[in-house]
C-alpha cells in the first residue's frame, strides 16, 4: 500500500470508520529506563478517542495500538484488553498494531513498558474505558433507562425488561469524536471475565502450521533483491568500488555506493548474493581493536561519563570500622542477539513517497530515520510492523529497513534484504560488556553495613530514536554520526532514587536527599557508575545492563552469606525491606522445597557429578516488576559442563492479564538467560569480529536437555501493573552462578561459565 492511502481508506476496508488526523499535543514521555521511550506528534492524535478504537455495524471492534508483538504475546494481551474495556468477545476485536499511518505513535515497544504503557496509562485501556461509557450513554438515551440500569453482555446493551441494544446498532461505522476520558471508570479485576483468564497466544496454531507471515515473507509486485557489502574490519572506510568487476553476474541491476554504505541490488536474491560477494572495494583500514585478552582492564582505563547513583558520604568510614571488608569483581561480555533467522526487510521508495516492511520495535521513529536517509519529507514516509525473528531488543531489524531503503532508493522498486548470517553478527548492537567491582563492610554480627559498588560500561550509539540514524551501522555509513560517549566527572543524580539500570543493589536503602528509594536496609551506600567509549555499536538487549548488574549483585550478596555462613535465603531476607521482594524470594524458596543451610553443600566429592542450588532476586528497575529464581544444576567434575535441572521462578507484576502469556515469558526468558550464562560472548582479533556463526557464536544448541521450569505468579489485582518479559531472564546468570558455587565451591565471577572457565575454577579450589 502507498502514501495514497489513507487512514480512512484503510479502516473503511476493515469495516469501519474511523477520522483523526489533527496535531495536538502528545502523550507525555514514558519515563526512561531503554529508551527513547518519548513520543513525538502525527497525524493520529492520541487525545481523540477515534485514534484508538472504531466499532462497525457488525458490532465488531477495531482498535489501534503502537505497541507490537514481537512474539511475546502482546498481541494476544492487548486484544483481551480492549474486549474486556469493551465487554465483548476476543474474536470480536481486530487489533492493528504500528503502522505509522494508522496507530499512534507510543515510541518504542521496550524496556518492559508495554503493558505498563497501555494498561496503566490514558492510552488503550482508557480508550476502551472511554468508549464503554459512551456506549452505555447512548444506550441510556436510546432506550430511556438510567445509565447505571443498564447491563452489558458481548457488546449488547440490555435494561431489566429485556430491551436490549447493540454496539453496532448505536455508533456502527461512525466516528465518536469525543476525547479519551481520563477519569473513566476502568473494569476492576473482580470483574474480568477475558482478562485474568489463560487465552492461548492468538497466532499459535498459525505458527505451528507454518502459516504465519513474517516479514520474510513480504513480496510486493515487481520486487527485487538487495545484499549489502559490509566493512570487513571495524571502522574500515571505502577507498574505492570497482562496479565492473560484478557487471558479468546475471540479472544485476545496480551497485549502489552512499559514502562508506555499499550494496547491490538484483532481479533474485542468489544473483544479489553473487554480486555482493564479488564487487571489488578497496578499503582504508580501521584504528584497529584493543585486546581482547586485556579487554576488561582496558575498559576502567578510559575516558568516561560518571554518575553517582547515591553515596551515603560515609562508605569510606564505615568500611574503615568493619570487623571485615570482602571484594570482588565480575565480568560480563559482549554479547548479540542471535535472533536464529537473520533479519530481514522490504522498502519501495519512489520520488515522492516511501513504504517501508519491517520488523522494528520503533515504526515512528524508523519513519524519521527513512526520511532523513531518503530525504523525503516525513509524511511521505510510511512504516509498517510485521513480526521478524525474536529480538528482545536491537538486533540489525533497523540496520535492515535502512538497508532496503537506501537501495530501494537507488532503482526505484521494491528491495527485499535479507543480511546473511555474518552480516547479522557484525551488523547488529551487542549487549555491553561490563566490569562491576563490589565492597562490602560486615558489622561484628555479620550483616552488612555498608556496601560500595562502581562498575564501568561501554557504549556507542544505540536506538537512531527519531534524531539518530547514524546510532546503527547502516546510518553511519551513510553519513550520519552516532552517539558516542562525552567524558563527564561524577554527578550526582537530584531527588529521588533512579534504578532504571539495576546498578542500585536490591539491599541498600537507596536514599538521596532524605528519601529513601530501595528496596533494601542498608545505609551504608555508594553506586559510581562510568560509562566508556565502545569499539562496537551497543544497544539494548533484553534486560540491558539490569542483567550485568544483577548477575554481580547476586553472586556477591551469594558471596557474603557464605563467608558468614548464612543460608542464602534467609541471609537476603535479612536484608531486604520491600515486601514484594521479600514475597518473591519466599514463595520461590518454598516452591522449590529450598534445602536451608550456608553454601557450599557440604560433603561434595572432588570428582563425578555435583549438584547445587543457587538463588537470586531482583527489583526490576527498582518497580518495574518483582521477581525471584531458584536453580538446580549438575556440574560434571571432568569437563566442566554445566546442566541446569530445575528452575523455579516466583513473579510479581502486579494484576495478571494473562497467566499462560505470562509463564511463556517466565520459561522464554530463563532459557535465554542460560544460552547467555553458560555460552554466549562475541569475540573479536586486533581488527574484526570474528564470532559471526553459530560455531563461532555458542547459544544453546537445539536438541539440548531442557531443564524443568516452574513458575509461581503471585497477583496483585490492586497494584499497578508492572513489566514482565525481561525478570526472569535478569536473575539467571546468578542463579546458576550461585548453584555451581554451591555444588563444587568454586565462584565463576565472569561470564559465560563455558567448561573451560568452570575447569579453571574448579583447579584452583582443588
Amino acid at each position: 500500500m502507498k502514501k495514497e492511502i489513507s487512514r480512512r481508506d484503510f479502516v473503511k476496508a476493515s469495516g469501519a470508520l474511523v477520522v483523526s488526523f489533527s496535531v495536538a499535543s502528545f502523550i507525555e514521555p514514558f519515563a526512561e529506563a531503554q529508551g527513547p521511550f518519548d513520543t513525538h506528534p502525527s497525524h493520529v492524535d492520541p487525545e481523540k478517542l477515534d485514534s484508538w478504537l472504531a466499532v462497525a455495524s457488525d458490532g465488531t471492534v477495531t482498535a489501534y495500538t503502537g505497541k507490537c508483538d514481537l512474539g511475546q504475546g502482546m498481541f494476544t494481551v492487548q486484544t483481551q484488553l480492549v474486549a474486556e474495556e469493551l465487554c465483548v468477545s476476543i474474536s470480536k476485536v481486530k487489533l492493528i498494531q504500528c503502522d505509522t499511518s494508522v496507530t499512534p505513535d507510543q515510541g518504542t515497544t521496550s524496556g518492559s513498558q508495554s503493558t505498563p504503557t497501555n494498561f496503566n496509562t490514558e492510552n488503550l485501556a482508557q480508550a476502551a474505558a472511554t468508549a464503554r461509557e459512551a456506549l452505555v450513554g447512548m444506550a441510556a438515551q436510546r432506550l430511556g433507562v438510567p445509565a447505571d440500569q443498564l447491563a452489558i453482555e458481548d457488546g449488547i446493551v440490555s435494561a431489566k425488561r429485556g430491551r436490549h441494544v447493540s454496539y453496532g446498532e448505536l455508533i456502527g461505522d461512525k466516528h465518536f469524536d469525543i476525547s479519551v476520558n481520563s477519569t473513566a471508570k476502568r473494569r476492576s479485576p473482580s470483574q474480568w471475565k477475558v482478562l485474568g483468564k489463560p487465552v492461548p497466544s492468538m497466532d499459535r496454531v498459525a505458527l505451528m502450521t507454518g502459516t504465519f507471515e513474517f516479514v520474510h515473507n513480504v513480496h510486493e509486485p515487481g520486487m527485487v533483491h538487495g545484499r549489502v557489502v559490509r566493512p570487513p574490519e571495524i571502522g574500515a572506510t571505502v577507498a574505492s568500488v570497482d562496479e565492473k568487476s560484478v557487471r558479468h553476474v546475471p540479472g544485476l541491476i545496480k551497485v549502489v555506493v552512499r559514502n562508506n554504505f555499499v550494496g547491490v541490488v538484483a532481479e533474485k536474491q542468489w544473483q544479489a548474493e553473487q554480486a555482493a560477494k564479488g564487487l571489488k572495494v578497496a578499503w582504508k583500514p580501521g584504528p584497529g581493536l584493543p585486546a581482547q585478552k586485556d579487554f576488561y582492564d582496558y575498559m576502567r582505563k578510559q575516558p568516561s561519563r560518571d554518575v553517582m547513583l547515591v553515596d551515603s558520604r560515609n562508605v569510606d568510614s564505615k568500611l574503615k570500622l568493619a570487623s571485615r571488608v570482602l571484594k570482588a569483581t565480575y565480568l560480563h561480555p559482549y554479547q548479540a542477539h542471535g535472533s536464529i533467522g537473520s533479519s530481514c526487510a522490504v522498502a519501495d521508495v519512489q520520488a515522492d513517497h516511501a513504504t517501508v516492511w519491517s520488523a522494528t520495535q520503533s515504526v515512528y521513529p524508523t519513519q524519521h530515520g527513512v526520511s532523513a536517509l531518503t530525504g523525503l519529507p516525513l509524511d511521505g514516509v510510511r512504516v509498517i510492523f510485521v513480526r521478524g525473528s525474536g529480538c528482545y531488543g536491537l538486533n540489525a531489524a533497523d540496520a535492515v529497513s535502512y538497508d532496503a531503503a537506501l537501495l530501494s532508493q537507488a532503482v526505484h522498486r521494491p528491495v527485499r534484504v535479507q543480511l546473511t548470517r555474518q552480516d547479522e553478527f557484525i551488523s547488529e548492537n551487542y549487549g555491553s560488556a561490563c566490569v562491576i567491582e563490589q565492597q562490602a563492610g560486615l558489622d561484628a554480627s555479620g550483616a552488612i553495613d555498608v556496601w560500595d559498588c562502581e562498575t564501568w560500561s561501554v557504549s556507542f550509539g544505540g536506538r537512531p530514536g527519531y534524531q539518530k540514524p547514524g546510532n546503527i551501522i547502516t546510518g553511519m555509513l551513510a553519513g550520519f554520526d552516532p552517539v558516542t560517549i562525552t567524558p563527564q566527572a561524577a554527578v550526582e543524580p537530584a531527588g529521588e532514587l533512579r534504578n532504571g539500570s539495576n546498578a542500585v543493589p536490591s539491599y541498600v536503602a537507596g536514599c538521596i536527599d532524605g528519601k529513601c528509594g530501595g528496596t533494601g536496609s542498608i545505609r551504608g551506600e555508594r553506586v559510581l557508575t562510568h560509562a566508556v567509549k565502545s569499539p562496537f555499536f551497543t544497544g539494548p538487549l533484553r534486560s540491558p545492563l539490569r542483567l550485568q548488574n544483577t548477575f554481580a549483585h547476586e553472586c556477591f550478596m551469594d558471596e557474603i552469606s557464605a563467608y558468614v555462613k548464612a543460608d542464602p535465603v534467609a541471609y537476603r531476607l535479612q536484608h531486604l525491606r520491600d515486601t514484594r521482594v521479600i514475597d518473591v524470594v519466599k514463595v520461590a524458596a518454598k516452591t522449590a522445597n529450598w534445602d536451608a543451610r550456608p553454601s557450599p553443600k557440604p560433603g561434595t566429592a572432588h570428582t563425578g557429578t555435583a549438584t547445587g542450588r543457587g538463588i537470586a532476586c531482583v527489583a526490576y528497575e527498582g518497580d518495574n516488576g518483582y521477581a525471584a529464581l531458584v536453580a538446580e544444576v549438575q556440574v560434571d567434575r571432568a569437563s566442566g559442563r554445566v546442566q541446569p535441572r530445575r528452575f523455579v521462578a516466583a513473579l510479581d507484576c502486579g494484576p495478571v492479564s494473562n497467566p499462560d502469556g505470562l509463564r511463556n515469558q517466565i520459561e522464554g526468558g530463563v532459557l535465554q538467560g542460560t544460552s547467555r550464562a553458560l555460552g554466549e560472548e562475541i569475540t573479536w582479533d586486533d581488527h574484526k569480529v570474528t564470532s559471526t556463526d553459530w560455531q563461532s557464536y555458542r547459544t544453546l544448541p537445539l536438541g539440548i536437555e531442557v531443564p524443568v521450569i516452574e513458575s509461581v505468579l503471585i497477583n496483585r489485582p490492586a497494584a499497578r501493573a508492572t513489566g514482565a518479559g525481561e525478570t526472569a531472564i535478569t536473575l539467571a546468570a546468578a542463579a546458576i552462578g550461585n548453584a555451581i558455587f554451591d555444588a563444587t565451591g568454586a565462584r565463576i565471577r565472569e561470564v559465560p561459565f563455558t567448561p573451560d572457565r568452570v575447569k579453571a575454577a574448579l583447579s584452583l579450589r582443588g
